[in-house]
């Protein structure tokens, strides 16, 4: 069985969930079948050469050059379609390769399986960064999802979402097959040099969040429940990558205003490798997730493979990962009641800093729910599973 993966993020370029759930289903996927993955060409991997480790990678049309992302991103499926005319299935991911598996489907008579690892409707401050692109966006996504042949949810919340975002999608076609964590990658690794180098005070706890800069992770709501929270914590914010230059704007009033406010919070502006992020959770007193739209939230766990405590939000697959009073704290989110749900935040960080043993029986508690519930081999099976019965 050859199988094309379509994918906008690969290593080297990865910057959310979406690639990193690529990077470990290809790898363990390898095992399984034959694994072609089809991928955007971006800057990192500028010089790579096509098929390297059965790697093809894309770039935009040359003459959509500053024109809109979602127009020159719909070329890129065209390319991808062309790509795999030798493959037996195709798997997209996110709507950047999801008309890509369409257009594959139609012109080879070949079997299209699509992951959502979130939802063009359910994102609708995307306008702000791709303008008219986002009625693109969303048409991309709705053509691929109703025709394909299984659409897997990365949670049951998000499958939820689909069914009711799509209602003439037929839920005998909708499967939940969650996200993964490599828990020998992600585990517990002290090693203070890494929070020291980036001006950590290793004499003061710290709150750590890890995530691009944008409205669905809830990074302004994090920054404003900071003021209210323990000063002898630290607020550490491994934040990069902003959608749009509004938001940007936004987030270093508010990192600005709390320097002023309460000090004590440093602000890494970019996104750090893998082996620094893994040291950074496993110094963490507490790990979280604002998020205010989060499929499942693979950040969460990384965070509990690492042994940190999580509090996040009770938001979409969330609540499947993490248990409350049990590996982290869940907040409830109201969209109408952000000052609520700001507060809670800030409640619960103090809660868990307030209590050391307490915070190291739910990190104990979340390292082992990872490694027993969120394993990549058994996803990596399931998936070649559902291949195979599309095949038959």
């Amino acid at each position: 069985m050859r199988v094309g993966l379509l994918t906008r993020e690969f290593p080297p370029d990865v910057y959310g969930g979406a690639g990193v759930h690529v990077e470990f289903l290809a790898d363990r996927l390898r095992e399984l079948v034959d694994v072609r993955v089809h991928c955007w060409r971006g800057a990192e991997s500028g010089g790579e050469q096509d098929g390297q480790d059965g790697v093809f990678r894309y770039a935009p049309a040359e003459k959509l050059d500053g024109a809109n992302e979602a127009l020159r991103s719909l070329s890129v499926d065209l390319s991808m379609a062309a790509g795999v005319a030798d493959c037996d299935l195709v798997h997209s991911h996110t709507w950047y390769a999801n008309l890509g598996g369409h257009l594959a489907k139609l012109l080879y008579g070949i079997p299209h399986v699509m992951t959502a690892h979130s939802l063009e409707p359910l994102r609708p401050w995307k306008a702000e960064q791709l303008g008219g692109g986002y009625a693109l966006s969303s048409w991309a996504e709705r053509t691929a999802a109703e025709s394909a042949d299984a659409v897997i949810a990365v949670s049951h919340g998000m499958r939820a979402d689909i069914l009711a975002c799509y209602p003439a999608l037929d839920p005998d076609r909708v499967h939940v097959v969650h996200n993964g964590i490599d828990t020998a990658l992600y585990q517990p690794t002290p090693d203070p040099e890494v929070p020291t180098r980036y001006g950590i005070d290793p004499e003061r706890p710290y709150v750590l969040f890890v995530g691009r800069i944008t409205r669905q992770k809830g990074v302004p709501h994090l920054l404003r429940a900071a003021r209210r929270l323990d000063p002898a914590a630290q607020l550490v914010l491994c934040a990069g990558a902003p959608d749009t230059p509004e938001i940007d704007r936004e987030f270093r009033a508010l990192v600005d205003e709390l320097e002023h406010g309460r000090g004590g919070v440093v602000w890494i502006p970019r996104m750090l490798p893998r082996p620094e992020v893994v040291r950074l959770l496993s110094h963490a007193a507490v790990f979280v997730c604002p998020s205010i739209y989060e499929p499942l939230g693979i950040v969460n766990l990384e965070a509990m493979a690492c042994g940190a405590p999580v509090v996040a939000s009770a938001v979409g697959g969330i609540p499947e990962v993490v248990r409350d009073g049990v590996t982290g704290l869940l907040v409830g989110y109201d969209e109408k009641g952000p000052e609520a749900f700001e507060a809670g935040l800030a409640e619960a960080i103090d809660t868990v800093l307030a209590d050391p043993d307490a915070a190291r029986r739910m990190g104990a508690a979340g390292r082992e729910r990872a490694v027993a519930d969120f394993g990549w081999d058994a996803i990596a099976r399931r998936t070649a599973a559902l291949y195979e019965r599309l095949l038959r």
